[in-house]
């Protein structure tokens, strides 16, 4: 398994309030559904299409307020990985997300989309810190 792991962002909320948000699926259905093709979510899993590609996720574990654990679900993603959501509660008002993903890709693969996927997890990062940093909660 391959580890890739995003810079840490800063969020100016409580992590509680940040778990809140990003503990079930069927939350982020506002801000994707306009984002993605055939969005589907309820607590744990959702569906959607991104480049003509059907993507399945499940999640499979979680702790409150510290991390989200998710992983692809059958018929979803064809690359075995893990990726977690981990939160780390500096002060009341003060959070640090960061982004981990373990991923199963062969040889030919890291060479292709090694690289990209770093700075694709600093993109979604800086992304849910802005986000979470405009809510203003």
């Amino acid at each position: 398994m391959e580890n890739y792991e995003s810079k840490q962002q800063q969020i100016l909320l409580p992590a509680e309030a940040v778990y809140a948000a990003i503990s079930r699926f069927d939350n982020l259905t506002p801000a994707l559904k306009e984002r993605v093709e055939e969005w589907q979510a309820d607590e744990n899993s959702c569906s959607f299409k991104a480049k003509g590609f059907t993507v399945k996720l499940r999640i499979i574990d979680k702790v409150s307020p510290k991390y989200v654990k998710i992983t692809g679900d059958d018929g979803g993603v064809p690359v075995d990985f893990n990726f977690w959501i981990q939160l780390h509660p500096v002060s009341e008002r003060d959070t640090r997300i960061r982004l981990v993903l373990h991923a199963e890709l062969n040889m030919m693969m890291r060479m292709m989309i090694g690289g990209k996927i770093k700075t694709a997890l600093d993109d979604i990062v800086e992304n849910l810190a802005r986000t979470f940093n405009s809510m203003g909660v």
